[in-house]
């Protein structure tokens, strides 16, 4: 546990480095959040009855994508599949061959470690974000909602974390997987509920898409706090978000063992 208590204060300061690039990034990643703002504004404004279909009031729409900025800004897989990819090209990973460190909890602690630089950038435009629509800040459903909330978020991060390494793993049978990162990126961004939440499709179409991993990588903890999520639901949720979160570990782990197998590095 040592080794990876080291590793995150080594992350930490590596990533501390590149704190201007942190600060930026989150500044300009509002600028889609404010589009979406003024859109769904306007969409309220010329279609009152819009409400009664989605479920959110318009000072709920607006706080869902406050609770978006906090959930990708604390739990966001940034660059960790890109750099486990040009690790396996490199031939980085031949050392975690030879040494007592599992490259899984390696890279979850340099995870871990990027997620607490960023948010330390990202605190300060984050609250200057959430003070300009303070209006329609709430607090969470309940007590019991927020706590769940907390722990949902903890394997919000993990699951996005295990996909992402999953998907990198493909590295060891193909020279590029930007393709199958962009598109697994385009589901995630509208399957979780980056881009609406999940409540304007159809029931059918919902239904199915909880049968996947992607709502549980951010539309579920936001229904938590905001209480749409409740009672046996909540509950049930939490233990499917579990489920899916041990079921990419173990995927994650079964791509390494058969990547390891068609691995080979030479030369040192």
């Amino acid at each position: 546990m040592k080794k990876y208590l080291h590793v995150i204060s080594i992350g930490l300061q590596s990533n501390l480095a590149y704190r201007f690039n942190y600060l930026t990034r989150t500044l300009f990643s509002f600028i889609p959040l404010f589009a979406m703002l003024s859109l769904w504004r306007t969409i309220y404004t010329h279609n009152p009855g819009v409400g009664d279909h989605s479920g959110f009031s318009q000072a709920q729409m607006i706080f869902y994508y406050m609770l978006v900025a906090v959930v990708d800004v604390l739990t966001a897989v940034n660059e960790d599949d890109w750099q486990i990819a040009a690790d396996i090209r490199e031939g980085n990973i031949s050392q975690f061959l030879l040494k007592p460190v599992d490259y899984l909890w390696y890279r979850l602690s340099l995870f871990f470690s990027g997620r607490i630089a960023f948010v330390s950038m990202a605190a300060l435009p984050l609250a200057g974000f959430i003070f300009c629509f303070r209006s329609y800040f709430v607090g969470p459903a309940s007590g019991e909602a927020f706590g769940v909330f907390c722990v949902s978020l903890l394997l919000t991060a993990l699951l996005q974390f295990f996909i992402s390494y999953a998907m990198a793993m493909l590295a060891f049978w193909l020279l590029e997987i930007s393709t199958f990162i962009f598109i697994l990126f385009a589901f995630e961004y509208l399957a979780s509920g980056h881009l609406f939440p999940l409540d304007v499709l159809s029931p059918t179409v919902k239904h199915i898409l909880f049968m996947t991993p992607f709502p549980y990588q951010l539309y579920f903890p936001i229904s938590v706090y905001m209480g749409k999520a409740a009672g046996a639901d909540l509950w049930r949720g939490l233990l499917i978000q579990f489920m899916w979160v041990v079921a990419a570990y173990i995927f994650a782990r079964v791509m390494w063992r058969q990547g390891i197998k068609k691995y080979s590095a030479f030369g040192g």
